[in-house]
């Protein structure tokens, strides 16, 4: 018995490592395995749905708002606004270009939630900035930019570096485990991104007076009309209500907040009046997916 012992010890010192690393590779080979039929079947299944109806992978939805991600509730205003028909999925948020959202459309993926509104207009026939004036389309497009490549990386400062994440752990109905853990690795991720761009480069109170000073401008273009081009909303407004309503509900304690509620309060008029238009659901939109 002894012997069998010996013998048995021998052998693993000679040969343990080899055959712990053979049982490594094929544990990692059969979640890979799962990992790939999973993703196949989803794309069976979104295949499945019926012609054209869009399939928006996104985050989740937050206590207060129907999702955590301007942008997701940028496409989201969109489609409601063209009346395109769409579905929400949350199963694989981060799509070809690894970000949120994407979607999926006739069997085709397709990332990136501004190119996805020009082609859906494109495709559908609504494209509402074409109805403006030449001027009216600049200005639109300048607010636009402004919105999404530089008010969005302020926002996103405050969120992830001064408040640290935590605001948006309490706005998510279920926190798993596994993103808790993670969230000091995701924040140095988008704090290397922001100081990337630029802005993270700034103190915050130097942010602070350069988004202040966004926000102003907006106000003040928008004045007192019901949209931010005149009397009906256009694709623009979609992307400043999916900003602003993240300030309005998922921004508690920021500078921001105060700015949009209270020193410039048409601008939360003019959430209000999107999300009157638009999301008349939009408590039961609340609601945590199954």
């Amino acid at each position: 018995m002894l012997e069998a012992v010996l013998k048995g010890c021998s052998w693993w010192r000679e040969n343990g490592r080899a055959a712990t690393a053979t049982v490594v590779l094929l544990a990692v080979g059969a979640v890979s395995v799962k990992r790939y039929v999973a993703r196949k079947n989803r794309r069976k299944r979104w295949a499945a749905v019926g012609k054209d109806l869009v399939i928006v992978h996104g985050l989740h939805k937050g206590r207060r708002t129907p999702n955590l991600s301007p942008f997701v509730l940028t496409l989201e205003t969109y489609l409601r606004l063209a009346k395109i028909p769409y579905q929400m999925d949350y199963e694989e948020p981060f799509g070809p270009k690894g970000q949120s959202p994407w979607i999926t459309l006739n069997g085709k993926e397709m990332g990136d939630s501004q190119l996805i509104i020009e082609m859906l207009g494109r495709r559908f026939g609504n494209d509402f900035t074409a109805k403006l004036t030449p001027e009216q389309q600049g200005a639109a497009r300048a607010f636009h930019m402004m919105v999404t490549e530089h008010l969005a990386w302020g926002f996103r400062m405050w969120r992830w570096v001064e408040n640290r994440g935590q605001a948006m752990l309490q706005e998510m109905p279920r926190i798993p485990l596994i993103v808790q853990l993670l969230m000091p690795l995701k924040r140095r991720k988008i704090f290397k991104s922001i100081y990337i761009q630029g802005i993270g480069r700034h103190s915050p109170e130097e942010i602070h007076g350069i988004i202040e000073r966004d926000l102003a401008a907006i106000s003040l273009y928008l004045g007192d009309k019901a949209f931010l081009m005149g009397s009906d909303p256009c694709e623009v407004d979609c992307a400043l209500f999916g900003s602003l309503a993240q300030i309005m509900w998922n921004y508690p304690g920021s500078p921001y907040e105060t700015m949009v509620k209270e020193k410039y309060p048409n601008l939360k008029e003019y959430v209000l009046r999107v999300k009157e238009r638009l999301w008349p659901d939009w408590d039961q939109c609340l609601r945590s997916p199954k």
